[in-house]
């Protein structure tokens, strides 16, 4: 079935005053433009006239976590549940839970509020089943993603896809900002099964990529999903989250800041490594270290590469297994004080994420060749080929690394333009 795109745009009155006092209705008229100018997420249209034929009178299925909130304070479970005219039948969970909270495998459970079932797909199961989706007339996704590939939502969102399309479940994703902009598109190129291929970074939204998985599908001939993605209003791609004008909610235990999501392309890779990434503190993936770090030479060496938009500066610090009140998996070098490094952005717009990790693994194997470990099978994962870990041990400089993908990376940017909503 072909995909049905729905794109509605808000028009915005302009408010004129004159003088040095605003007057008390003029001042509730421009406080009413600051409302309506935030961005409009997918979540809240999804009850309006528009969209609401889609899920009236039918059974739903809905993917979603602790991000899947309106930004009156509401969660989606909860407006689903209560309204008289739809039945929300099964729960899903991502990475994390449904509640955020779990920072390993996740079980099956029930949901204490609404009593319904919880189905893990970061556990045993990654994909719906036949059976599962047996159970619901629509499957919804509405999960907050962060902009980079190996953050496990878009795989989840990927793997129900493939199971609506298959099972023939109308699949219904609500878009959300891509919080480190929609610009940025840069990092090696890694296939996803036969839904293509996306950099690192790919300047995409949730429901973007859904279209984009959707017509990849019908260009390997397989059955495209009977997709609707409901679209935001008063988006912007070169928006920050901090633009939006939405509430920062943290999407997993370590994502605490959109300052930890702008770095997250760089030190993710730091996961492959046998360096701390910075769990287990209020600073993950801002700060790496090891004990056979020393701070002050790394943090000299990566300032001299002079990339833009970042300055790297020696700091210690102690991994713990309580970061923010959640329980993490234990982290590495947990309860001891290690020697390292802090990033500190000083311009986002032209701060390279996914190439500054390929420069902070080129200086720690520089000065650590003896107690650096590329773990293998983890840091292919995380890039998506062997080739870059390859050509790094080989000694081949970042810069050239870095070009060998742009080829790549321009193919993606062309096929990406036909599914870009904002």
């Amino acid at each position: 079935m072909k995909s049905s795109i729905h794109l509605y745009f808000l028009l915005i009155i302009p408010i004129f005053f004159s003088g040095h006092q605003i007057k008390k209705d003029q001042k509730s008229s421009l406080d009413k433009r600051t409302e309506i100018s935030r961005v409009i997420v997918g979540a809240e249209q999804l009850l309006s006239p528009e969209f609401f034929s889609k899920i009236q009178n039918k059974r739903i299925g809905l993917i979603t976590n602790h991000t899947g909130l309106l930004p009156d304070g509401q969660h989606l479970i909860d407006v689903l549940y209560k309204h008289p005219e739809v039945e929300l039948t099964l729960l899903f969970g991502p990475e994390h839970g449904l509640r955020g909270e779990e920072d390993n495998h996740v079980e099956n459970g029930m949901d204490s509020k609404t009593g319904l079932k919880i189905i893990s797909l970061y556990g045993k199961t990654r994909k719906p089943t036949a059976e599962m989706l047996a159970q619901v007339d629509v499957l919804i996704f509405d999960i907050q993603d962060i902009g980079a590939r190996y953050y496990t939502y878009i795989k989840t969102m990927l793997w129900a896809q493939e199971a609506a399309a298959e099972q023939k479940v109308p699949f219904i994703v609500l878009d959300r900002p891509n919080p480190i902009g929609g610009d940025y598109v840069d990092g090696p190129v890694e296939p996803i099964a036969e839904n293509g291929s996306i950099p690192i970074t790919h300047g995409m939204t949730i429901g973007e990529l859904a279209l984009m998985f959707n017509g990849n599908r019908k260009n390997n001939g397989l059955a495209e999903a009977d997709l609707t993605v409901i679209p935001m209003k008063n988006y912007d791609r070169q928006q920050w989250y901090d633009d939006t004008g939405l509430p920062w909610i943290k999407p997993s235990p370590n994502m605490l800041t959109l300052k930890t999501a702008t770095m997250y392309p760089a030190t993710c890779l730091i996961e492959g490594t046998n360096v701390s990434d910075g769990r287990g503190t209020m600073r993950p993936f801002e700060q790496i270290g090891a004990p056979w770090i020393n701070g002050t030479k790394l943090a000299e060496h990566l300032n001299s590469y002079q990339l833009s938009g970042i300055e790297f500066k020696p700091i210690r610090f102690v991994p713990d297994s309580i970061v923010d009140g959640i329980k993490i998996y234990p982290p590495k070098f947990l309860g001891e004080e290690v020697d390292g490094i802090e990033m500190i952005v000083t311009d986002r717009n032209t701060f390279k994420s996914a190439q500054a990790g390929i420069y902070i693994l080129d200086a720690l194997r520089t000065l650590y060749q003896e107690r650096l470990e590329l773990r293998q099978r983890r840091l292919d994962g995380l890039l998506g080929t062997p080739e870059v870990r390859l050509k790094l041990e080989a000694g081949e400089s970042p810069k050239t690394i870095i070009e060998d993908w742009a080829i790549e990376v321009d193919s993606f940017k062309q096929k990406r333009k036909r599914y870009l909503l904002y």
